[in-house]
Parts: structure tokens; C-alpha cells; sequence
């Protein structure tokens, strides 16, 4: 998962053209790009794109983003898409781990009122869209078997904080946005779950989102959400690994391999413990030979 586009799921010219950005997931939006009086129409052309885009053969994975649990349209969102098997659900404004479970219990309903294989829908939690679900991020591990990653959002906590803006004059985050990234890292990591850095919205800045990604990738994210198709070669660039650390990273794999009970080997000279095979282990899942979902 190192891109994820999303697109507004009451368009199918949009849905259309975003399938052919190369994204890693195609994330069909029924929340906040979807007007309320158009929210019943997307249901249906959402559930119709991801049929006809499996039947294509479209190699993205395809997830729906619901709206959220507080807003009661979150039950008609799977009675529809749900029949269409998606991959897995956004799920918005998530609070806690416990607004995962509820999800996951609707899924599993819906699941198996249309034949699907049981645990097969896969979630996303968008864990900062709130003050409150900052103090929510410690709760995720263990949530469900179905949560798939963790993300975080800043344009939705702005306006729950009551800010001006979410960025300094240096275009960096504001303190309050950089704590919400910096937990949802560590909430992610604490529950052993992928964390996806959040969206940049200047999308014709191709150098500042280059800058932003390298820096998410720097700290442990393995992905990061995009607005529009331009934004999906830069996201894949930076988050797929390198072929000589791919290689460095099998090798020390190899090494560990070959000597289970040791706590520490030696490449090159250097010394490589656990913690140098856990980060090796990523960048090998990173590249595409073991799959994150």
C-alpha cells in the first residue's frame, strides 16, 4: 500500500480515469467529496465501479469509503457497496479501536447476508479527524483481525479544533497536526499495522510532495493518500524501496534465517540485530514480495 487515490464516488468518468493512475488502492469516496443529495446516487455508481473494474481486471485494490459512524448513512452505505465485494472500507473519523469493532460487526453481517467469505472486507481507520481520537490511538492493536492500517487526516481536526489553518507560513504542519501524524505512527506501529501518511493538497507542488513524502518515509510510513491521479508516480517512487536496499534487506533476512537462535549477525563488518531485521523485513514487504493486506 503505497498509494492510495482517492475519488469522488458520485462520478464515473472521474472513478474511470483514476483507475488508470497506477495506484496501489483506489479509494471510492462516499464521504466528504460526495454532496448529501447526491450520497444514495454514488452508493449505487461506487457498487458498480467496483464490479465492473474487477471484471476489467483493474490491479488496484478497491476500497470504499463509508461515511461515518456518527452520521447514520453508514448502514445504507454497505447495504449497497457491500454486495459489490469491495476490498476493504475507509472507515472516517474513527475515535477508537472500538469504532473498528462496530464496523467490522456490520461487515460481518453483510458479509454473510451476500456470500462473501467471511473477514475477506479489509479496514482503514482514518484515526485523527477529531480532538477526541487523539487520545484513542493506543486502543487499536488487537481491534479487529480486518484492520488493514492507520492514517490520520488534518483538514478535519483543523476544523474540529476551531484553527485557522493547519500549516505554518513555512507550508510545514502546525504543531497539532505534527502530534496527530506522530501518534497515528506510533499508534500504528503499537498495533504492528501499516501507518499511511495523510494527503497533501497542493497538488500541482510536485517538489513539495516529493519532500513530504521522503520525510513520511523516513519516519515509518509505507504509504500515502493522493487527491489526484498526477500525485500517484511520485507517492509510488518515493515509498518503493531501492534495489540495493531490497537486496541489503534479503540478505540480512538470509542471515537470521541462517542462524534462527542469534540475537545478533554480522555483514560487511557490522554488527545487525532484531531490530535491523523487523526494519529489513518491511523494506522487503514494501517492495511488493509479501502483501501488506
Amino acid at each position: 500500500m503505497r498509494s492510495l487515490l482517492f475519488v469522488p464516488g458520485d462520478s464515473p468518468s472521474k472513478i474511470a480515469k483514476a483507475a488508470t493512475a497506477g495506484a496501489d488502492v483506489l479509494l471510492l469516496d462516499l464521504e466528504d467529496s460526495v454532496a448529501p443529495s447526491s450520497k444514495s446516487q454514488a452508493r449505487s455508481v461506487v457498487a458498480e465501479a467496483v464490479v465492473g473494474l474487477r471484471a476489467e481486471g483493474a490491479a488496484c485494490r478497491l476500497f470504499v469509503r463509508v461515511n461515518a459512524l456518527d452520521t447514520g448513512l453508514t448502514d445504507a452505505d454497505l447495504d449497497i457497496v457491500m454486495k459489490a465485494a469491495p476490498d476493504g472500507l475507509m472507515l472516517p473519523k474513527s475515535a477508537t479501536g472500538a469504532d473498528v469493532q462496530h464496523l467490522a460487526a456490520k461487515v460481518a453481517v453483510r458479509e454473510a447476508e451476500f456470500g462473501l467469505p467471511d473477514g475477506a472486507t479489509k479496514i482503514i481507520a482514518i484515526a485523527t479527524e477529531t480532538a477526541a481520537s487523539l487520545f484513542g490511538l493506543g486502543t487499536y492493536r488487537g481491534a479487529s483481525p480486518r484492520l488493514a492500517a492507520l492514517t490520520w487526516g488534518a483538514e478535519d481536526l483543523a476544523a474540529d479544533l476551531g484553527a485557522e489553518t493547519n500549516r505554518t507560513e513555512t507550508g510545514a504542519y502546525a504543531d497539532p497536526y505534527r502530534l496527530a501524524r506522530t501518534l497515528t505512527l506510533a499508534g500504528a506501529a503499537a498495533a504492528e499495522l501499516p501507518a499511511i501518511d495523510t494527503v497533501f493538497t497542493a497538488f500541482r507542488d510536485a517538489e513539495a510532495l516529493r519532500h513530504e513524502c521522503e520525510a513520511a518515509r523516513r519516519d515509518g510510513f509505507s504509504g500515502k493518500m493522493a487527491i489526484h491521479p498526477a500525485q500517484v508516480p511520485i507517492i509510488n517512487e518515493v515509498f518503493t524501496p531501492s534495489a540495493e536496499a531490497v537486496a541489503h534487506a534479503r540478505r540480512i533476512v538470509e542471515a537470521f534465517a541462517a542462524a534462527p537462535d542469534a540475537g545478533v549477525v554480522g555483514i560487511d563488518g557490522k554488527m545487525i540485530d532484531r531490530p535491523h531485521l523487523r526494519q529489513a523485513q518491511r523494506i522487503i514487504a514494501r517492495a511488493g514480495d509479501q502483501d501488506p493486506l
